[in-house]
């Protein structure tokens, strides 16, 4: 099983990778952190899987529907040629979001009749037990969960324990968490494929994209939407836990939760894509784990409830994915003292008090919680940390931690021009103040770059992101300097890594993808458009069939590695886009 076999289905609800097998490999119910119920991903033997494959084992071609999250998966044998349609049920009802945690299979004979293999073996979490299995006339259930797991369909039960069978019509699988199907299911599958489609295809109307990249702003958007759990408006990294960023590394994380700093990067690609409804719910996820931390100690992640219960754990009886462990999940992360949040939650927050769409937004609640994160920016801005890339042994004042500081202090200083803030600090004075130390503590003077730690000469690619940030002032020697020391000194193979220094595990031996598209936002930035289409030309060419990018890539293979679909890489992919795209009015 590699990474770029996999798509992703699913709804804000719940996900699923579908392997292009047709084998559901990676499902959490009944949400994203929950334990999975398929989870051949990280255990092909025992992990649990739910198979629709061709009798004789042959893997099928994936598309998506135009512009939807609606999969099909094309078989060709030689008996005859069918397809599976997958997806997560995702429309308008009753003017409400209508998610239910539901996965639709529909198989659909084409030529000829071909024998396929149906197979729907759970396992309870992480026990990897199976669940005690319950026949009714039309549906399976499945028992030990907390909420009742059931198959229903208008396929034999008989013929669903994997012994090849004949496909002679069209045949219909709703795999539910909870509430269980009761109404005819051809008809209900019909009406929910059509809905769904028709969601999905209206949303990316309603999104701005670039005249370049359009296919992949449109495959980044529709995969991003999938990593907002819309029940709380949480956003999670990824949907896996435990895919290792190389092979041998030992490097494997549990992604299945909400980053405070991915998510603030996310949620400008939806500002860049237009979408107002996912940066309004995440304003409702920030004030409640804001407000059960008075002191604004925020960690750097919680889970998609807004709970902080993230105690890592191995688990040694998953040998993980390609047999390359361990499996891990909670985060260990929860409990570092990353101070970039503060800088980062206020950038997210700035369009509620700037952007005059938001004014019915700007509550006291949200401008006292602005006030605060200056102030929080203000007083740890410098101090040792485990940063961005959150070692987890020595902590240093990370130089990226100092800068995101500074930018929310500055967007703060523009705030407060046009809303009374609790605080009468001077935030400009406050930022300039902070700018100054940076360039005093934090640079190279040979190299004219930004370097990663305050007095030190290793490089760190998130300060690509000092450009787009408008830290440097027209004309500043170190911002050409630090595009051109780090994309020199971070090359691997015409990607990048995201530092240069040895961790806690060694040397990062892959590139880091996101890093790449910071340089083409840079390039672009500085007016070198030129070169950054060419990063970015090459960066599309390593996406998975599909559009799909992991969190890693090795670019002497070209395979992907880490968790999978990263939200950070599609953000990215949007970010870059409209950076090095030109305007629309350049081109009509």
């Amino acid at each position: 099983m590699q990474v770029k076999e996999l798509a992703l289905i699913g709804n804000c609800q719940a996900s699923a990778l579908v392997h292009r097998s047709g084998t559901i490999v990676w499902c959490c119910l009944p949400r994203f952190d929950s334990p999975p119920v398929f989870g051949a991903l990280l255990n092909e033997q025992n992990g649990g899987a739910f198979a629709i494959r061709p009798a004789d084992g042959s893997n099928g071609v994936q598309s998506y529907i135009t512009n939807t999250n609606v999969l099909t998966t094309t078989f060709t044998s030689r008996e005859g040629s069918f397809r599976v349609v997958d997806f997560a049920p995702r429309f308008e009802l009753y003017s409400r979001s209508f998610r239910p945690t539901k996965f639709i299979r529909i198989v659909e004979p084409l030529t000829g009749t071909p024998r396929i293999r149906v197979l729907c073996a759970p396992v309870l979490g992480w026990t990897a037990q199976p669940p005690r299995t319950e026949l009714g006339s039309h549906h399976i259930s499945y028992a030990g969960y907390d909420a009742e797991l059931r198959l229903t369909t208008d396929a034999p039960l008989s013929y669903l324990k994997g012994e090849p069978f004949a496909l002679t019509e069209r045949k219909c699988f709703v795999l539910s968490w909870g509430s269980p199907v009761e109404e005819p299911l051809p008809a209900l599958c019909d009406r929910f494929l059509k809905e769904t489609v028709a969601y999905w295809q209206r949303w990316v109307k309603q999104c701005d994209i670039p005249p370049l990249y359009q296919d992949e702003v449109i495959r980044s958007a529709l995969a991003l939407k999938l990593h907002c759990f819309e029940d709380t408006g949480a956003i999670v990294a990824a949907t896996t836990t435990s895919i290792p960023e190389s092979p041998g590394s030992g490097r494997t994380w549990d992604y299945r939760y909400c980053w405070l700093r991915d998510a603030y990067y996310t949620l400008n690609a939806f500002r860049l894509l237009g979408q107002f409804e996912e940066r309004e719910q995440f304003l409702h996820f920030l004030l409640n784990v804001a407000s059960a931390a008075p002191d604004l100690n925020l960690p750097p992640l919680y889970r998609v409830d807004g709970s902080n219960d993230l105690d890592e754990q191995i688990l040694p009886n998953w040998p993980g994915f390609q047999n390359e462990g361990p499996v891990r999940i909670g985060n260990q992360a929860a409990s570092h003292r990353q101070n970039d949040v503060f800088g980062e939650m206020i950038l997210a927050l700035s369009p509620l008090f700037l952007d005059a769409r938001f004014k019915g937004a700007v509550t006291p609640s949200a401008v006292r919680l602005v006030s605060d994160l200056a102030e929080k920016a203000a007083a740890v801005a410098g101090q040792p940390d485990a940063g961005i890339w959150e070692f987890r042994s020595e902590r240093k004042p990370q130089t990226f931690t100092a800068l995101m500081c500074w930018a929310g202090l500055d967007r703060t200083a523009t705030i407060a021009q046009h809303h009374t803030l609790r605080t009468r600090c001077d935030w400009a004075a406050t930022a300039a103040a902070l700018r100054q130390r940076i360039l005093a503590e934090a640079t190279c003077p040979e190299r004219h770059c930004l370097v990663a730690e305050f007095g030190g000469r290793t490089l760190d690619a998130a300060l690509l992101q000092a450009v787009t940030l408008r830290f440097f002032p027209p004309g500043d020697p170190h911002q050409m300097g630090t595009v051109d020391t780090i994309r020199k000194e971070l090359d691997l193979s015409g990607f990048l890594k995201r530092y240069n220094a040895p961790d806690d595990f060694g040397t990062p031996a892959v590139a880091f993808t996101l890093c790449s598209f910071w340089l083409v936002e840079a390039l672009a930035h500085v007016n070198r458009l030129d070169e950054a289409r060419l990063v970015m030309e090459r960066l599309l060419l390593v996406s998975s069939p599909l559009g799909l990018l992991s969190e890693d890539l090795a670019p002497d293979t070209g395979a992907l590695w880490g968790n999978f679909p990263q939200a950070y890489s599609h953000a990215g992919v949007i970010h870059a886009a409209f950076a090095a795209a030109p305007s629309w009015s350049e081109v009509l």
